[in-house]
C-alpha cells in the first residue's frame, strides 16, 4: 500500500438509511462524482480526500462515507488479527490520537461483533506501538479516528469512516420532541417532491421542525455539514487543514441566502412550536420560516399555490388505531377541501394509508424508525372530487 497523496482516488462509500440509495447516488452525481453502484444502504464511488471532503459537507441524505483502507481475507478471530496487524495504520492513524473501531459482521465464528472490534482495535494498536513506541487511546465514543470492519464470511473491508459521528446529526436538533423525524429522511422527501425554494412549502403538524428546518437549508442551497464541526477525517493522519478550509469556504459561498417562496409550519401544540422554533435558530434559519400554532386544518396558505407535506402520526398503543384514522380522514378533508390547486403529500405508515380517504396518485415506500411507510403524492386539482 503506498503512502496516500492529496490527489490519489480510492474507493469511497456513502452509506444512508435504508432506501435512501437513489436519492443519495443523485446527490453524489450531484458532486460531479461517477456512481459505481447503488444498493439498499449506500453508494459506491472513487474520489480523492478533497472529494471525501466536499461529501461530508454537501450530502444531505448520508450517514457515513467511508474510505476503504484495505481488503483482507481472515476465517476467524486470531487470523483477523494477524492480517489487520500487517497494514501500515501508522500512514493514517496518529500515533497521540483516539480510535474507534465499528463494525458489520456476518462471520460463523463471530457471535458478538463486540470481539471483532477489540481484535480489529488491539491489531491497530499493536503495530502502532511497534511502529512508534507507543499507542492511541481507543473506545466508543467516536470523535476521533474512526475504523470501520465489514466482515463477511471470510473477506474483510478496513475503512476509515471520513465522517465519524452521523452526518445525520446535523447538530440543530437540540430538542427533538416525540418520535422525530430523522433528518436525511426528511432530506430524502423533499427531493421526492421536487422542493426547490421556488414555490411556497407549508408543514402543518410540524413537531420538532425537521422538514421545514431540512427544506430552508436546501432553498438557500446551504450545505448541511456546515451545521457541524467534528469530522472523522480531521483525526487522520492524512488531515489536509487548507484543503479543508477552502472547501468549507466554497460551500459558504453557494448559499443564495433566502428562498424564493415562502416556508410555513405549524403544530398544535405549543411546546413542539417553541422547539421548532429554537431548532430552527440553531440551524441559523429561523427567518426563513414563519411559525404557527394551531390545529393542521387551520394552517395558513399562501395565495401562490406550492406543496404541503404532512407527517401524521404513527400510533402504536392499543386503542390509537381508530383514533388516528379518524384524524387521518380530517388530514383527507384538509387537502381536498383547503388545498386545492396544491401538490399535496403524506408521510405515514403503510396501515394508514387508506384512513385518508383520497385516491394516491403515487405511494413512494420508505422505512422510517424500522416502520414500512410511504409517502402519499396527492393531485389536488381545483374543482375535481377526489375519488374515496
Amino acid at each position: 500500500m503506498n503512502q496516500q497523496t492529496p490527489n490519489m482516488t480510492r474507493p469511497l462509500r456513502a452509506t444512508c438509511a435504508p432506501g435512501l440509495g437513489p436519492f443519495l447516488a443523485r446527490e453524489i452525481e450531484d458532486l460531479d462524482l461517477t456512481v459505481e453502484s447503488t444498493d439498499h444502504t449506500g453508494v459506491m464511488t472513487h474520489g480523492t480526500l478533497e472529494d471525501g471532503m466536499k461529501m461530508l459537507l454537501h450530502l444531505r441524505t448520508a450517514f457515513h462515507v467511508l474510505q476503504r483502507f484495505a481488503d483482507i481475507r481472515a476465517v476467524d478471530a486470531d487470523m483477523l488479527h494477524a492480517e489487520t496487524k500487517r497494514l501500515p495504520w501508522e500512514r493514517v492513524i496518529p500515533a497521540d490520537g483516539y480510535l474507534t473501531v465499528v463494525s458489520s459482521v456476518n462471520n460463523e465464528t463471530i457471535t458478538n461483533s463486540m470481539f471483532a472490534n477489540v481484535k480489529v482495535k488491539d491489531a491497530i494498536v499493536d503495530r502502532m506501538q511497534e511502529v512508534h513506541g507507543k499507542r492511541p487511546d481507543s473506545g466508543p465514543r467516536g470523535d476521533g479516528t474512526v475504523v470501520h470492519l465489514f466482515w463477511k464470511n471470510d473477506q474483510v473491508r478496513l475503512s476509515l469512516d471520513l465522517a465519524g459521528t452521523k452526518l445525520s446529526d446535523r447538530g440543530y436538533r437540540r430538542i427533538p420532541g416525540k418520535a422525530p423525524m430523522r433528518e436525511t429522511i426528511a432530506a430524502a422527501l423533499l427531493m421526492e417532491t421536487g422542493y426547490d425554494g421556488t414555490t411556497p412549502l407549508v408543514v402543518p403538524m410540524c413537531g420538532s421542525g425537521t422538514i421545514a428546518i431540512e427544506a430552508a437549508l436546501m432553498a438557500t442551497k446551504r450545505p448541511p455539514g456546515l451545521l457541524r464541526s467534528g469530522y472523522g477525517i480531521q483525526h487522520l493522519a492524512t488531515f489536509d487543514e487548507d484543503a479543508w478550509r477552502t472547501q468549507r469556504v466554497d460551500a459558504k459561498k453557494q448559499s443564495t441566502g433566502k428562498p424564493g417562496a415562502p416556508i410555513i409550519a405549524s403544530d398544535i401544540d405549543p411546546a413542539m412550536v417553541e422547539a421548532a422554533k429554537k431548532n430552527a435558530v440553531t440551524a441559523g434559519v429561523d427567518h426563513l420560516i414563519a411559525f404557527h400554532e394551531c390545529d393542521f386544518s387551520q394552517t395558513p396558505l399562501p395565495d401562490k399555490a406550492g406543496t404541503v407535506i404532512l407527517h401524521g402520526e404513527y400510533g402504536r398503543r392499543l386503542g390509537d388505531l381508530d383514533e388516528l384514522k379518524t384524524m387521518y380522514k380530517r388530514m383527507g378533508d384538509f387537502l381536498k377541501q383547503q388545498c386545492s390547486g396544491w401538490n399535496g403529500y403524506v408521510f405515514t405508515a403503510r396501515e394508514l394509508a387508506g384512513a385518508i380517504g383520497l385516491k394516491a396518485a403515487r405511494r413512494i415506500p420508505f422505512e422510517h424508525g424500522g416502520i414500512d411507510c410511504r409517502l402519499l403524492k396527492y393531485d389536488l386539482y381545483s374543482g375535481t372530487k377526489q375519488p374515496g
